[in-house]
């Protein structure tokens, strides 16, 4: 049975029965656990369904998560130990799951296609109720393949469970699949709840991403339909301090929106769907922690960073390593990011009044303290000038967004890497700015303005003017309000997409791979690629294909009997052939 593994990841392994008439021919399974003997009931569609809201955690749990891969894969960041995105093959991502997302998106699709195939193999009493199951399930493969066709292009679409091996799948366009989650989203918004338990899909996450959808396929009317629903629903923008810290008078609004624990609570009106991810859960519930300090942060604690005296300045204990945690820069922020979005009307990321850039919520570099009592510089500022190699610098020493970045561990015995804790996956002011992105498509900036300032205001920035809205800068805005949140490298390629399909600003789908949006942007905003920072003998590189991730080789040879194709500028593109546009 191992060939059937290999096939995407979406057999789902059952008790294959002899075409027989005698019965005793029949093999008997090696475990009472086959879906003939699981899901016939609504309780075994329900757990399920729980399993499909634990794997929506893989977006922000555990180390090198897949939201911090797209991040890092953008222009807001780099991954400081893959800078050379040639060293990016269908056979080999060696440090970052360029590659696993495909193949990890594929095993959780494969679980919404059995609970789709059996919906109807239990004898529903109430409809509503078996439609708003269906309609959970059918958000969460939308969901992925969203992820898919935003990372890979044209991908395989696999709509229904597989009971035997298969060895002929085909390449679907990245337009019909969009089509196709588009009506499975129009139907869910008909049938899922407005309230629901944390975790739970809701209508309002329902809506948020067909306004996605909407948008990859470049029908503004509807996402700003779509989008209105949300908004007009049963959110609001928080707008006054809440949660577990709002009795604390050295932190702000901003700093409780984004306290893990805050999350899922009843008062904070802007969560439309956050996961579930608790300390105090059963181990089999629960991811191994969000990982942000150790991803996001600096190795501010590392061996080269040096003093006056050339000696290590840093020790990993005490009270800054309980604060910062034990970075290790996998996602490390490019200067845009870090500084230049920040300067706007005047303002500089030193000056200006937008709380998201707060001293308060912020570690710049000139906070971060050396903190080795052996060292003859303790308790003073880190010097860079004392750093043997200025290149150390990239990874050791640069400013941290402290108000998400912190969640404290809540087991004593693990190394601070960031603890436990629930995370955003929508939540309402990314619907704003969804609308705005859709006004601005429109060419209606007056409107555009308006929802970028709802979100502005609500964090004490300068609010801006119809004439200067532009795509720039509410990508910009993005970065301010979703760094750490969005799926970032998806969202330029949704963006990329349009452009390319509405043949603006010299772009082209027949050119994607020669020239796209994503890349102009990363190029333009991200100085490591421009810069060629070098490190572990890695040339920051990245072509105009790379906006592509590739396919993985085991899933092309494997399909033996059909063609799966590989993006063009990968080993391999040479064997494809046209994209299917029907999904049967």
């Amino acid at each position: 049975m191992k060939y059937i593994k290999i096939l995407l990841l979406t057999v789902f392994v059952t008790s294959l029965t002899v075409s027989c008439g005698d019965d005793w021919l029949n093999p008997d399974p090696k475990s009472f656990y086959t879906p003939e003997n699981v899901f016939i009931d609504e309780s075994g569609l329900s757990a399920l369904l729980i399993t499909m809201r634990k794997n929506l955690s893989t977006e922000c749990t555990s180390n090198i998560h897949y939201i911090a891969a797209d991040i890092a894969a953008s222009d807001l960041a780099s991954p400081w130990s893959q800078l050379d995105f040639y060293n990016l093959t269908p056979a080999s991502s060696k440090y970052y799951p360029y590659l696993t997302i495909f193949t990890k998106a594929y095993e959780f699709i494969k679980n919404t296609n059995v609970l789709i195939s059996r919906i109807d193999v239990i004898k529903w009493k109430d409809e509503g109720k078996r439609n708003a199951v269906l309609a959970e399930a059918l958000w969460f493969r939308a969901y992925w393949y969203y992820r898919l066709v935003n990372s890979y292009g044209d991908v395989p679409f696999i709509g229904e469970e597989i009971t035997s091996a298969k060895l002929d799948f085909y390449t679907h366009s990245r337009w019909t699949i969009l089509n196709k989650i588009q009506e499975d989203l129009e139907f869910a918004t008909q049938w899922l709840p407005e309230k629901t338990a944390p975790g739970v899909i809701s209508k309002g996450a329902a809506q948020h991403l067909l306004t996605k959808v909407y948008l990859a396929n470049l029908n503004f009317d509807k996402a700003i339909e779509t989008a209105d629903k949300v908004i007009n629903g049963p959110y609001a923008l928080m707008t006054e301090r809440f949660g577990v810290d709002a009795a604390v008078e050295k932190r702000n609004l901003i700093w409780d929106l984004h306290r893990p624990k805050n999350f899922n609570i009843t008062t904070n009106t802007e969560t439309i769907l956050a996961i579930v991810d608790r300390y105090e859960a059963p181990s089999d519930a629960k991811s191994a922690g969000l990982h942000t300090m150790r991803q996001y942060n600096p190795s501010w604690w590392a061996v080269e960073v040096l003093d006056s005296q050339g000696k290590t300045g840093m020790v990993a204990s005490g009270a800054q390593y309980d604060s910062l945690g034990r970075g290790n820069s996998n996602v490390r922020p490019s200067s845009h990011y870090q500084y230049g979005v920040w300067n706007i009307k005047g303002q500089t990321w030193q000056n200006t009044s937008d709380l998201r850039r707060a001293d308060l919520n912020w570690v710049d570099t000139s906070e971060i303290i050396y903190n080795n009592p052996n060292s003859v510089d303790f308790g003073k500022p880190v010097q860079k000038s004392n750093f043997a190699n200025p290149v150390d610098t990239f990874r050791t020493y640069y400013a941290m967004t402290h108000y998400k970045m912190y969640v404290p561990m809540d087991d004593p015995k693990a190394m601070p890497m960031g603890g436990n804790g629930d995370w955003y996956i929508f939540r309402l002011a990314e619907t704003y700015l969804l609308r705005a992105e859709a006004h601005y498509w429109k060419n209606n900036l007056a409107a555009a303005a308006s929802d970028l300032n709802k979100v502005r205001a609500r964090a004490n920035a300068v609010l801006v003017e119809p004439n200067e809205v532009t795509l720039d800068f509410i990508l910009d805005e993005r970065a301010r309000e979703l760094y750490a949140e969005e799926p970032r490298h998806s969202e330029l390629i949704r963006i990329s997409y349009i452009l390319a399909k509405a043949n603006k600003d010299g772009y082209s789908l027949d050119e994607f791979s020669n020239k796209n949006f994503y890349h102009d942007r990363v190029m333009k905003y991200n100085e490591t690629y421009r810069q060629k920072v070098t490190l572990l003998d890695n040339v920051a590189t990245i072509a105009p294909f790379h906006a592509l991730w590739p396919i993985p080789d085991e899933i092309i040879t494997a399909n033996t009997l059909g063609v799966i194709n590989q993006n063009i500028g990968y080993n391999g593109a040479e064997k494809n052939v046209k994209p299917l546009e029907v999904i049967e």
